[in-house]
């Protein structure tokens, strides 16, 4: 009898701590304090580090949920094989058992929700030459196009002769008005990619035949471009992109959607969302 008692003791002592350690449900499955703690050991090992990592752990961990009962819905269910093998592609490190198995359902529910994208949204949208254009331009900005660019530099040029300079016809002439100007050009030809950061950001969306604004006395002009061979693959490239975005987008408002008819129950107050 007595240790019938003390099983029973012991089994009620420990319940509290049990349920003390589900810091939520989610359509009334269980998620613990330790599960937040492996979704935050993952976010590290993948350089998604922040001030509010267990609330952003658990807020990945609701989302995996429902991306993974969503997809339910469509017979979507991406088989071991397929997730280990884009799991292996992370270089991970070594992981625990709770890890390795968040590892799996977040790869899981990350490769059901994009065929669900590929599959619902992506055939609904279309791209217009507005959304390709912005899309030529953060590229340019940030890494440039494969567009040979013939410029002209003129450094050392003082605001009031700057301001003289009018528009060109051409090369030829942008050269002879700086020299008349008293001014020593420089003529080189680049493609845009290779251009210095600074350089590329004052050209990328300069007029050819235009004159820069100075900028630490000097001033840029575009006399000519010109494609390069690389340029017909990268158009379709920036559409694909364009296309991807815009269903990301449409992708996230649904997401949103689903959150909210999902029952999430939060039990501890530190992950209140």
């Amino acid at each position: 009898m007595k240790k019938l008692f003390a099983v029973i003791l012991s089994c009620i002592l420990s319940a509290p701590a049990i349920a003390a350690s589900v810091v939520a449900t989610v359509n009334g499955t269980p998620v613990t304090d330790a599960d937040v703690t492996a979704r935050v050991t993952l976010m590290n090992k993948q350089g998604q580090t922040s001030t509010d990592n267990r609330r952003v752990a658990l807020q990945n961990i609701i989302d995996d949920s429902v991306k993974l009962a969503y997809a339910q819905n469509f017979g979507v269910n991406p088989d071991d094989e397929t997730v280990d093998a884009e799991l292996k592609k992370m270089n991970l490190g070594d992981l625990s058992a709770t890890e390795r198995e968040m590892a799996r359902t977040a790869m899981r529910a990350e490769i059901a929700w994009q065929i669900i994208v590929a599959r619902t949204i992506l055939p609904t949208v279309d791209v217009t030459d507005a959304d390709i254009a912005n899309e030529k331009d953060e590229i340019a900005r940030a890494q440039g196009l494969p567009i040979e660019m013939t410029i002209i530099r003129l450094v050392d040029i003082p605001a009031d002769v700057a301001a003289k300079l009018t528009k060109p016809t051409s090369c030829d002439d942008a050269m002879q008005m700086a020299r008349d100007l008293g001014g020593a050009p420089q003529k080189f030809t680049a493609v845009q990619y290779e251009l210095a950061t600074d350089i590329r950001n004052r050209v990328v969306n300069l007029p050819k035949l235009t004159w820069s604004p100075v900028v630490d006395r000097s001033v840029l002009l575009v006399c000519d471009t010109k494609k390069t061979e690389e340029y017909g693959k990268l158009d379709d490239v920036i559409e694909q992109n364009a296309l991807f975005k815009q269903s990301m987008f449409i992708a996230d408002q649904q997401l949103k959607q689903l959150r909210r008819k999902a029952v999430v129950v939060i039990n501890d107050d530190r992950y209140e969302l």
